[in-house]
C-alpha cells in the first residue's frame, strides 16, 4: 500500500473543501460488529439506543463519560470520503478508517455546527459537539503523515477525520441515499 505524504494530503485540501454543502450523498456504510472487525452494508437501520443496529459502538466504553459507558453523543462517526479516498486509497480499504458513514458532504463545522440535523433515507441524525480525532491504529493503518494531516490545523478545520453524531429519528438507509440538511 502506498501511503500518501503529508504535502500531497495537503495539496488535496480544496478538492476536500469542494464537496457538497446542504445535499451529497452516503457512499459506504460499515458496520463494526467488534474491534477491528468491518462488515460493507448495501442497507442499514439506525436505533436511538444503539445506534447503527449490530455495530459495537454501544459496548465501547468512553474516556469522556464519568462512568466510562458509552459516550451518547459519538454513536455514529461520519467520514468524508474524499479525506478517505486520499489516505485509504482503493475502495476496499476505505472501511479500515473505522467510521459507520462514509458521504460526500463538507463536514466543516461552519457547513455543520453541532446541532444541524441531516436526513438519510428514512433516519434523522444530529451532528454533536464532540471531536473526532486520529488515533494510533489510524497510523498503522494510514501513516503517519495521515494521522499528522487529520490532527493537523488545516485538516481539524476541515474535520478531515470526521465528525461525530447520534440518531435522533430511527430508519433505514441505504447506501447511495442522499444526506442532506434539514
Amino acid at each position: 500500500m502506498n501511503k500518501a505524504s503529508l504535502s500531497t494530503l495537503m495539496d488535496a485540501l480544496d478538492h476536500v473543501c469542494n464537496a457538497p454543502t446542504d445535499s451529497g450523498r452516503l457512499e459506504l456504510i460499515v458496520r463494526r460488529p467488534a474491534e477491528d472487525q468491518r462488515e460493507v452494508l448495501e442497507q442499514g437501520e439506525l436505533d436511538l439506543a444503539v445506534g447503527l443496529v449490530g455495530d459495537s459502538w454501544d459496548q465501547r466504553p468512553s474516556g469522556r463519560t464519568g462512568d466510562g459507558s458509552p459516550h451518547p453523543d459519538m454513536q455514529l462517526n461520519l467520514m468524508n470520503v474524499r479525506v478517505t479516498e486520499l489516505v485509504a486509497g482503493e475502495r476496499e480499504r476505505w472501511p479500515l478508517c473505522g467510521d459507520q458513514l462514509y458521504v460526500d458532504l463538507d463536514l466543516r463545522e461552519e457547513n455543520l455546527p453541532p446541532g444541524t440535523r441531516l436526513a438519510i433515507g428514512g433516519a434523522v441524525i444530529e451532528v454533536t459537539d464532540q471531536p473526532h480525532r486520529g488515533c494510533a491504529k489510524f497510523s498503522r493503518r494510514f501513516g503517519g503523515d495521515a494521522l499528522k494531516f487529520v490532527n493537523s490545523p488545516e485538516g481539524t478545520a476541515v474535520k478531515a477525520r470526521g465528525i461525530n453524531a447520534k440518531v435522533v429519528q430511527p430508519g433505514t438507509i441505504n447506501a447511495g441515499d442522499s444526506v442532506t440538511k434539514i
